[in-house]
């Protein structure tokens, strides 16, 4: 089933994009309806998270909100999303999020500021204030971006997330359909028993941190960090702890945690300078 995740820069048609493909393909685009879902995992505001996610929170609601908690469960909602597939996801990280999934195309559509300014011109019936606009524009990327890094420590102009990137003063709408349809419907972005068992670990492991988050959370300060990787729904537990009864408990919640086979400790138990497994 086919899954796109898209980044699209204000001014550059994007919209228009996302719609041609999901007309064509028969996908369901999600963008805004995320907002209902994570603010519901986290038990926050649908208010609270969109002012967030666009970059106009407070300063106070910056430093309340709870950023690594919002973005495993951002994490969470669009890595079920694309397991669902026929989906085209807009924004949210995804691109980010589903980067190393064989079958998932990761698109990035872009134009040079000439083209955004003269496309939002049209788009609000401006005639003068192009300073107005411009500053609208930048404001609206640097707030993307700050989220995004905020998040998941990533830049979204960074290429290298992206099957393709398209520019849109060079390449009509239309085009842009016809060149992402062809990626959906070529033999390298067909769903397998492999990609989706790629894209199921990728959702296990956010549950998977999300688990030891909660398990190792303590009021007395602990030495030590705990990863996880997962393969086929097998978790490697690696790192060192200082807290011998923590490490049991984020063991037994890892092992809960719905995806998971099976779980391999080798965490370090730190003591008084040295280390025991």
């Amino acid at each position: 089933m086919a899954v796109i995740a898209m980044t699209r820069e204000m001014g550059t048609l994007g919209k228009d994009v996302a719609a041609g493909l999901a007309e064509r393909l028969g996908l369901t685009v999600v963008h805004h309806e995320l907002v209902e879902h994570v603010a519901e995992r986290a038990g926050m505001r649908e208010s609270e998270v969109h002012r967030f996610l666009e970059g106009e929170s407070s300063l106070f609601d910056r430093w309340t909100i709870d950023s690594k908690r919002l973005s495993r469960y951002t994490a969470e909602e669009v890595l079920e999303l694309a397991l669902r597939g026929n989906v085209l996801i807009r924004g949210w990280g995804a691109t980010y999020l589903l980067r190393s999934v064989p079958h998932v195309i990761c698109v990035r559509i872009c134009a040079p500021m000439s083209f955004r300014e003269e496309v939002l011109k049209q788009r609000l019936r401006v005639k003068d204030d192009l300073a107005a606009i411009q500053r609208e524009i930048e404001g609206n990327d640097a707030a993307h971006n700050a989220i995004l890094k905020k998040l998941f420590g990533i830049d979204w102009m960074d290429a290298t997330l992206y099957a393709i990137v398209l520019n849109t003063a060079r390449v009509s709408v239309d085009q842009c359909i016809d060149l992402v349809a062809g990626l959906v419907q070529s033999p390298a972005y067909q769903e397998t028993a492999q990609s989706r068992s790629a894209l199921m670990d990728e959702l296990t492991l956010s549950r998977v941190r999300f688990a030891l988050d909660v398990s190792l959370r303590s009021k007395v300060p602990a030495l030590g960090s705990v990863a996880a990787t997962v393969s086929q729904g097998k978790v490697t537990l690696t790192g060192a702890h200082s807290d011998k009864r923590l490490i049991g408990e984020a063991v037994g919640r890892v092992q809960r945690v719905e995806g998971v086979t099976s779980v391999e400790n080798q965490i370090t138990r730190i003591i008084q300078g040295r280390s025991s497994m």
